[in-house]
């Protein structure tokens, strides 16, 4: 059950460390604005723009691991399968990060399927 723990917990930090990109590239525009971060990050093109929309998507993507991962630990679901498909929802999120980054959209598309499976699949496994 503690490796679902862990999982979870750096699941929460990925749309943090995906910031930091997003804040590299504001600082290009001359210097991050604090008092107006969304205004400046509007103003974000190319591997920035992807930045900010890797960012946002890793807060998107908790929506269903988070919840997932609790009914697994709740229902006491936590066996290898479960959580090898944890390790492989990590992955693939750090995967899908880097390459919205490098601008491979299409591998990256499957990759996020791979990521939205890993979730739906941990709640299936715990449906009695």
């Amino acid at each position: 059950m503690s490796l679902l723990i862990w999982t979870l917990f750096i699941a929460v930090l990925l749309p943090f460390i995906a910031k930091i990109p997003v804040v590299v590239a504001m600082q290009r525009l001359g210097k991050y604005d604090n008092n107006h971060p969304r205004s400046q990050q509007e103003k974000l093109t190319g591997l920035g723009a992807r930045a900010l929309a890797a960012h946002q998507n890793a807060f998107e993507s908790l929506i269903i691991f988070c919840p997932a991962i609790l009914i697994a630990v709740a229902t006491n679901h936590t066996g290898e399968l479960i959580q090898q498909t944890a390790i492989t929802y990590l992955i693939a999120r750090v995967i899908y990060n880097l390459l919205y980054l490098l601008n491979f959209s299409t591998l990256r598309s499957f990759v996020w399927a791979i990521s939205l499976f890993c979730p739906v699949y941990i709640i299936w496994l715990c449906i009695p």
